[in-house]
């Protein structure tokens, strides 16, 4: 059986991207619910060096959008981070599943041995296509939406592991 790099990429980031979606949509319900102030939850941190709630989901949109069009040999497109609302945050996740449906499959099957580089002057860093997703991409968009999810976890929003995973499809 032969590596995807299509099924080890794009169905991964749409299945994630997805739930946030979801459990952005509880947090709108949550903050109304509960009367609190979104501007606080929205610059949540876990910690004082963290970087805040909003900043997690445009990171892990970025890095979605970002393995996509490296993968597909695609310019990457700039999002600028602008967000202030979790509707706009939505947008932002919304922009990006569009983006990602836009690559062609073909592309992405193609890019094991693509060249790929990220960074510039001295953080530079060279890799090949099945590298850069498995041992950069992914785990960077997992660890910024987990951390994601654990600040609304932590502000008290009824979530759980499903809300996270979400749903998916064996293809």
């Amino acid at each position: 059986m032969s590596f995807s790099m299509y099924s080890a990429s794009i169905p991964a980031f749409r299945q994630i991207l997805g739930s946030l979606l979801s459990i952005l949509d509880k947090a709108e319900a949550h903050i109304e619910e509960k009367k609190l102030d979104p501007n606080a939850l929205l610059q949540f941190r876990l910690f004082p060096d963290m970087l805040p709630f909003t900043r997690q989901i445009q990171i892990a949109a970025d890095f979605a959008k970002g393995a996509g069009a490296r993968l597909a040999g695609a310019d990457v497109p700039a999002f600028e981070d602008t967000e202030k609302t979790i509707g706009e945050l939505k947008l932002r996740i919304q922009r990006t599943l569009t983006f990602l449906d836009s690559l062609p499959r073909e592309a992405i099957e193609g890019s094991a041995q693509r060249a790929i580089t990220t960074g510039s002057g001295e953080k530079t860093k060279h890799w090949v296509g099945q590298e850069y997703l498995m041992h950069y991409a992914l785990p960077h968009f997992y660890f910024h939406a987990t951390t994601a999810y654990n600040i609304l976890r932590h502000n008290g929003l009824e979530v759980g592991k499903k809300d996270y995973i979400g749903s998916w499809k064996a293809e």
